[in-house]
């Protein structure tokens, strides 16, 4: 179960004007469940992505990145789940464009207005037949208020459905900003997230809309780990279809603050709950470092400590072992970094308790304060390195016996 996170009921998710989605069995992996999801944006929409930087990247990654090249006016989006289309050779990169060129064919628009999106096993061959027969069914499914069925469509090992949605007034006009995203395992992204879909009917030229879909996955999708795996599938796409009559020219336009803030937060909320239904996840963890030098320094210790097993599963057991996490600290790369100076805090609920200082065990610590805050399902580690005025924050989750569980059969 996922920590401290449910599905947004439909009516929570507000219809983004010059949207449509539609879903479909498509039987691409497993036999009568929903694996296909189709969208559609109107005429005039731009559309912006971040791909994942794995070198063995998905087929279809390889097809989107072409199509954003030659143009950003984007008509639709297919996603499917069960089948990576990963290490697939020139036969994958040939399903990925026939996947465009039969979706092109029943929305009556370009081959490379399309951008194909797949999610599951790696190394095997994508049903290409499966999935262009189960289209006209997912056109004919097409509605703006599709958004909570296409967040369940795109799961994999996914336990909920996640998604999304702010909604702004600006004057007398209304902009939706609505998202979905998926992913459990083989989550350490270094570009997005294993799956992210944002739209609003804002107006975003193309130019602005890539440098916010940067700014978006840096602050969300870029801060998350579930286990230090970086998917071949990594994805993160913005479109905004202008359909609100809103439009925004420039980072000086009025009410830009507003519009970019709330794409963020959306991108944020979808991350955090990639973590909380991370694979066997227990617990919600914040790690938090401040006081360095550089904010790549920062990071470094952050997924340190993220990526450490050895944390993990302490944290799992609600083993106040914490020397593990002055081991990771030490082994993050900061080749002149004084121990004497560090400390380290660990909290919940509002609760806080200085663990380490000095070069080791803070004077002040006891192992039950320690042993009460890992009881709690969602605790922060909180680093001063003690060199600087500069910080980031990640969002990790514990190991559990039920993720070698999840991924030992994962194929089964």
């Amino acid at each position: 179960m996922p920590v401290n996170y449910s599905t947004p009921a439909p009516e929570a998710l507000f219809p983004v004007t010059g949207v449509r989605l539609g879903t479909a069995e498509a039987g691409i992996r497993k036999a009568h469940r929903r694996d296909l999801t189709l969208f559609e944006f109107s005429p005039g929409s731009t559309a912006a992505g971040v791909f994942t930087q794995n070198r063995f990247c998905a087929a279809p990654v390889t097809i989107c990145q072409r199509h954003l090249a030659i143009g950003t006016d984007i008509r639709a989006l297919v996603i499917n789940t069960g089948i990576a289309n990963a290490a697939t050779g020139q036969r994958g990169l040939q399903a990925a464009l026939v996947t465009c060129s039969e979706t092109a064919k029943i929305l009556g628009c370009e081959d490379r207005q399309v951008l194909p999106f797949s999610t599951g096993v790696i190394l095997e061959h994508f049903p290409t037949d499966r999935l262009v027969a189960a289209l006209p069914a997912a056109k004919a499914d097409l509605r703006a208020d599709n958004w909570h069925a296409a967040a369940h469509a795109i799961m994999t090992t996914d336990t909920v459905a996640k998604a999304a949605s702010r909604r702004i007034e600006i004057g007398d006009k209304t902009v939706n900003v609505t998202g979905i995203s998926k992913g459990a395992g083989m989550i350490r992204p270094n570009m997005a997230t294993m799956l992210g879909f944002i739209a609003t009917d804002a107006g975003i030229p193309a130019g602005l809309l890539h440098q916010l879909v940067k700014d978006a996955a840096d602050e969300s999708f870029n801060c998350i780990t579930v286990d230090g795996d970086t998917s071949t599938n990594d994805s993160f796409v913005v479109v905004a279809t202008g359909a609100s009559g809103v439009t925004f020219e420039s980072e000086t336009s009025a009410h830009w603050p507003a519009i970019r803030a709330a794409m963020i937060d959306v991108a944020r909320e979808l991350a955090q709950a990639i973590v909380r239904d991370g694979e066997g996840a227990t617990k919600f963890i914040t790690v938090s470092v401040g006081a360095g030098n550089t904010p790549s320094e920062c990071r470094a210790v952050a997924y340190a400590i993220a990526h450490s097993p050895l944390v993990k599963t302490a944290f799992f057991a609600s083993d106040p072992n914490l020397g593990r996490i002055l081991a990771a600290i030490g082994y993050a790369g900061i080749t002149d970094l004084d121990a004497s100076e560090v400390r380290v805090w660990l909290g919940s609920g509002g609760k806080e308790v200085l663990v380490a200082e000095a070069g080791g065990r803070a004077a002040s610590y006891e192992e039950s304060s320690g042993v009460q805050i890992m009881k709690d399902s969602e605790i922060t580690i909180r680093v001063d390195l003690g060199r600087g005025d500069v910080g980031t924050t990640v969002w990790t989750c514990d190991f559990s016996y039920d993720y070698v569980k999840i991924n030992a059969d994962y194929r089964s």
